[in-house]
């Protein structure tokens, strides 16, 4: 062996963001290869004048759709890769390592194809809301696969309803061929950049509930669909999630992505739906300590290769996130591989208490490294402090921010279904 490849055999190679390859199908091996290539000689480039500028990534995306990546969720009969939850959250959380802001806003586009397709096909429909369903996805997925058009899902409107306790404020009104869409949504990733925004409103009737649910592909050229507002964040900056706003859109009825009410369904009983903004975290958690293991063995690219691991305090510290490190892998990888419709209560409690541990674990794995790394950390010419920014903002992000997940975990720990406590006697 040669003096060049030994030194290259010996420096740190980073590790695979799911463990052990051996225990990975193939399928799995072949998306997570083709995400950490991407992400390494594409993305982690890219990723700080993204960053700077607050812009969204659409080189990226078009590096994702000539991969195949945009399609990693759509069922093989349509063309797609018909990756399961696991497989997905995996190859998500790969991307995330290399550029925080790609990760987070394909999350947006592949849950309209994972809730068409495999979560939607656990849904009780009636056979004619079934082969209704199969003809909008079908044209919904051509568009994805064979044209490379990219969806969002805006979601968020300020109020209750993003975190299931109420009604969607954007109604869709039904008129003759399809509905008239009126409302708002707010931190719309995507917004000005995705082809079409998927939509959750509710049919705007009297008495409606959140049983009522719609959602809708909105192309984004119709006529009263605009975007608003500035957009220069903390971090996740090239999401650019600006505001939605929708004036009597009209939509037509073959851009329903499910039929009508099913999101209800859906949200009550595939609940590892509203996991799948984590994956990006788990990727920055594993980039900062990736980063730091580097920096501390002097194996940073462009840096002088000054080692600094010999000091015990560094040492610590690199152990410290190492077992914080690992803890969040394990119930990562646990939590994807019990996505399932009608999960028990402990896999579901197991599920919130993932998404949190995810969310929390890695802004402080970043923490950690900022601390270790020392001053050298606050140089924006380095990824470690805008690793640092976008870990923060995973905590904050709707349907399932830190507090709501301990909200739900503190209430169905202590409350089995239908229980309820008697007001006291005054």
């Amino acid at each position: 062996m040669s003096a060049v490849a030994a030194s290259a055999a010996s420096c740190y190679q980073p590790p695979s963001i799911a463990g052990d390859y051996q225990e990975l199908d193939q399928k799995q091996r072949e998306l997570l290869a083709l995400a950490a290539d991407l992400g390494r000689s594409k993305f982690a480039p890219r990723a700080a004048r993204i960053d700077r500028d607050a812009v969204f990534p659409f080189e990226n995306y078009a590096d994702l759709h000539r991969a195949g990546l945009l399609r990693i969720c759509v069922p093989a009969q349509y063309g797609g890769w018909g990756a399961d939850f696991a497989t997905y959250v995996m190859t998500a959380a790969e991307i995330g390592r290399h550029c925080g802001a790609t990760a987070l806003t394909l999350n947006m586009h592949v849950s309209s194809t994972m809730w068409t397709g495999f979560i939607a096909d656990d849904l009780d429909m009636t056979p004619e809301q079934r082969d209704n369903h199969e003809v909008h996805r079908r044209m919904h997925y051509a568009r994805i696969v064979e044209q490379g058009k990219v969806y969002a899902q805006p979601f968020s409107e300020g109020g209750a309803a993003a975190a299931g306790k109420a009604p969607f404020g954007t109604l869709a009104r039904k008129v003759e061929g399809g509905y008239l869409v009126n409302g708002k949504k707010i931190f719309a990733s995507l917004a000005g950049a995705a082809d079409y925004y998927g939509i959750l409103c509710t049919l705007d009737k009297p008495g409606a509930t959140q049983r009522d649910s719609l959602y809708l592909a909105v192309d984004r050229n119709l006529p009263g669909v605009t975007v608003s507002g500035d957009w220069d964040p903390l971090g996740m900056r090239g999401t650019v999630s600006r505001t939605l706003l929708f004036q009597d859109v009209f939509v037509p009825a073959a851009e329903r992505l499910m039929p009508e009410g099913l999101y209800a369904q859906a949200a009550l009983r595939w609940p590892h739906m509203f996991a799948t903004l984590s994956p990006t975290y788990m990727g920055i958690a594993q980039a900062a300590y990736d980063f730091t293991v580097q920096y501390l063995r002097g194996e940073v690219p462009g840096m002088p290769a000054v080692k600094r691991r010999m000091y015990p305090t560094k040492q610590v510290a690199v152990a410290e996130m190492k077992v914080k490190l690992e803890q969040t892998r394990a119930i990562f990888l646990q939590n994807a591989r019990c996505a399932r419709v009608d999960p028990s209560k402990e896999i579901r409690l197991g599920l919130y208490s993932a998404h949190y541990t995810v969310m929390e674990n890695a802004n402080d794995i970043c923490r950690l490294a900022v601390r270790t790394c020392g001053g050298q950390a606050m140089l924006k010419t380095l990824p470690l402090e805008r690793l640092y920014r976008d870990s923060r903002c995973g905590s904050l992000m709707l349907p399932w921010t830190a507090e709501l997940c301990i909200d739900r975990l503190g209430r169905e720990c202590l409350y089995e279904a239908g229980e309820r406590d008697e007001p006291d006697a005054l």
